[in-house]
């Protein structure tokens, strides 16, 4: 897998994944663990959805 989840990527992703695990906490729903998603691929810094899209926001070495 090459990476193309660049670093502002990550951490917009790591952001959001956060809120909305927050917000299923705050809320009792279990529609927060929708958050490990974004979580998950700033983590691993490469996106499926990126793939067929042909997008990549990380720099080229």
């Amino acid at each position: 897998m090459k990476c193309n989840v660049g670093t502002i990527d990550k951490v917009v992703r790591i952001i959001i994944g956060v809120v909305i695990i927050g917000l299923g906490f705050y809320f009792k729903s279990l529609w927060g663990a929708i958050g490990a998603i974004p979580l998950f691929t700033a983590f691993i810094g490469w996106c499926p959805a990126y793939l067929p899209l042909g997008i990549s926001t990380c720099k080229e070495k």
